[in-house]
């Protein structure tokens, strides 16, 4: 099993509390993450892209690198890990994105990919003007999958001729193109998402669910295997848990409780507010299901959460691995320094499915 460490761009990482550990995203901070991460032998890391943050008292997600200039920074240090950045695309041009991926891929040479997002959250569109208007809710992968036309048709044959409904292209030149390629990732896990991802993604990512309960994400794997049974291409799924591990259970629930006990409601009050609009507009999101869950249990953007003994978390993480047609996770900790260390030291030699990497 693959296991990737999603790096907090942004302030205070996953965790929308009070009571959680309080960081300034920096590069500094992800170099120490990632080039640990490779050191414990992970495979991947990936950075997102966030433009407005939902505030609160933490003011969650106001402070962001930006995802391509921090990943070629992280290319330029590291030496075999991957290396994937976030596009969002309402804001940059698929010409501009591969040409990006191009010299990043020069950087570190067939380390590099892409993660395409649609963009949901209006806040982030509407203060820069580039906000399509409510349809975007409903057509936001229609317009994906030009994009991604557009951005393959270059990356695979450097010229691209593309005439669609958003975007029109004219003897677009790219030179020089990445050698080995540059791989797609697309997060959606609605219907609509994972039919974009069979047909023009190499990665899907979708969210755990749950707290300890490490294989509830299965049905999405089972409709991401239908919707690749329709397209005929190989997909590989992984899977976006939380890691709070200690020495005993007691202590990792303990941890656990104390940052759902300081969830700060501001943040979560205004991240229901954005997302409630695309549901309404008939489009589908990852955070959706916030609005109907407890405040509590939402404190880390409902992904999936595995809590417990460094013995515990390495028993549940092989059970992901037994989900058929589970590639790997991406793995977001509490605390990401210590984090990574303590699951390349303590966990990871504790797992059969790492137990090639452990040796």
């Amino acid at each position: 099993m693959d296991i990737g460490v999603f790096i907090p761009i942004g302030n205070n990482g996953w965790l929308i509390s009070e009571t959680a550990p309080q960081y300034m995203p920096s590069f500094e901070l992800n170099r120490t993450i990632v080039q640990k991460a490779e050191g414990y032998g992970f495979d991947f890391a990936l950075s997102m892209i966030k433009l407005r943050g939902f505030g609160g008292k933490t003011q969650f997600w106001e402070h962001n690198l930006e995802s391509f200039t921090l990943m070629a920074g992280l290319a330029a240090v590291t030496s075999r890990i991957k290396i994937f950045a976030t596009a969002a695309t309402l804001t940059l041009p698929p010409a501009i994105v591969a040409r990006m991926a191009s010299t990043i891929d020069s950087i570190a040479p067939g380390r590099f990919g892409i993660n395409l997002v649609t963009g949901w959250q209006k806040a982030e569109y509407a203060q820069m003007g580039l906000w399509p208007g409510e349809s975007h809710y409903k057509d936001r992968y229609s317009y994906l999958a030009e994009y991604a036309t557009v951005l393959k048709d270059l990356l695979d044959t450097g010229v691209s001729n593309f005439q669609g409904e958003y975007f029109e292209m004219n003897d677009c030149r790219l030179s020089p193109r990445p050698a080995d390629g540059v791989k797609i990732i697309c997060a959606g896990s609605s219907d609509e998402g994972l039919a974009f991802t069979a047909n023009y993604a190499d990665y899907s990512f979708a969210l755990g669910k749950g707290t300890n309960t490490p294989t509830a994400f299965a049905g999405v794997s089972s409709r991401l295997a239908d919707a690749k049974a329709r397209t005929g291409r190989d997909v590989a799924a992984y899977i976006l848990f939380m890691i709070i591990a200690d020495e005993t259970d007691e202590a990792a629930l303990a941890r656990w409780q104390l940052y759902r006990d300081g969830a700060d409601q501001e943040a979560l009050a205004w991240l229901t507010d954005q997302a409630a609009p695309n549901a309404v507009a008939g489009g589908t999101t990852n955070t959706n299901t916030t609005q109907l869950a407890a405040p509590e249990s939402a404190v880390n953007l409902n992904m999936g959460t595995l809590v417990g003994s460094y013995e515990t978390v390495a028993r549940m993480l092989d059970e992901v691995a037994a989900v058929p047609d589970t590639a790997g996770v991406l793995l977001v900790f509490d605390d990401f320094v210590a984090g990574v260390e303590a699951f390349g030291s303590r966990i990871q030699p504790l797992m059969q499915s790492r137990a090639h990497v452990a040796a």
